[in-house]
């Protein structure tokens, strides 16, 4: 017997590639369960679906950093309860982040795909689930969208839930309406400057050699460093500059919405703007 929940719940998460670095992304999960009938004449009932499953799905992944734990440029050191992780990319330099230890998933395999990702996530689901379920399916998606986005990976410290964990991100859709009207150019714009970006708070900014816990390269150069103390814990970033953009307020997206607004009308006062930033799938700000 199979039993499917579609768009069960979304990932909100960033993780380490060996090419494009911290890379922010959402991606929305359809579950299926295979096993037999319980006592109610069910694989499992839907409310216990949707919340037991989507509670360990935001436990072990959501708006955490994945790490890929077999990768030959990845080294991790704990220290107490904070994991340090060192990463080196082809073409985006050393991401280094310090924090608490729940701010990671840390993935056995050599790159972070859809497949380590779901294998790990299955692994985690099914030791939590009754007997009767044998087996699962799932299947973890981008959303399809006819349109311009970015990824980007962010930290908000005055959020007092996950979000104010240093290095999570989303992969987002960006509407730019000029005078009315949808401008293609300037969504695609916003899409080229925040490819793969991470987007940092002025305030947050901190000298490299300020760096309580991590410890830069000597060879490091064009990299920035952010650090904050959050509810959670104390959080530290080491990033290249290239890869970074770094703004007068924080980065909610209601901020970032303002932000997007306000530069626009700095380029061009002449136009009214409209612009609807997108925090991951089907949430966001108008501005």
């Amino acid at each position: 017997m199979q039993l499917f929940v579609n768009d069960l719940t979304v990932i909100d998460f960033s993780y380490l590639c060996h090419q494009r670095g911290v890379v922010g992304e959402s991606w929305i999960v359809d579950l299926t369960l295979l096993g037999s009938l319980d006592e109610q004449s069910m694989v499992l009932d839907f409310a216990k679906v949707k919340k037991r499953v989507k509670a360990i799905i935001d436990d072990v992944v959501d708006h955490k950093l994945a790490v890929p734990v077999q990768s030959k440029v990845t080294t991790i050191s704990e220290k107490e309860q904070n994991v340090l992780v060192n990463f080196t990319s082809d073409n985006a330099g050393v991401v280094c982040v310090y924090s608490p230890a729940e701010a990671f998933a840390l993935i056995d395999s050599e790159s972070i795909t859809v497949d380590s990702v779901g294998e790990f996530l299955k692994q985690k689901i099914l030791a939590q689930l009754p007997d009767n379920v044998e087996s699962i399916v799932l299947n973890l998606r981008p959303e399809n969208i006819d349109g311009f986005y970015y990824h980007y990976t962010h930290g908000l410290k005055k959020h007092d839930g996950n979000c104010q964990r240093i290095t999570h991100g989303h992969r987002s859709k960006v509407i730019v309406r000029e005078n009315g009207m949808k401008s293609p150019r300037l969504q695609k714009y916003w899409a080229d400057r925040w490819k793969d970006i991470y987007l940092a708070s002025r305030e947050d900014q901190i000298n490299v050699p300020d760096l309580k816990f991590i410890k830069p390269p000597k060879d490091i150069s064009q990299h920035l460093a952010f650090a904050y103390e959050a509810d959670q814990g104390y959080f530290e970033l080491l990033i290249a500059d290239k890869c970074t953009e770094i703004v007068p307020c924080d980065t909610t997206v209601e901020c970032l919405a303002e932000y997007m607004n306000s530069e626009l009308k700095a380029q061009n006062d002449q136009s009214e703007y409209q612009v609807t930033a997108f925090e991951g799938v089907a949430k966001g700000a108008i501005v």
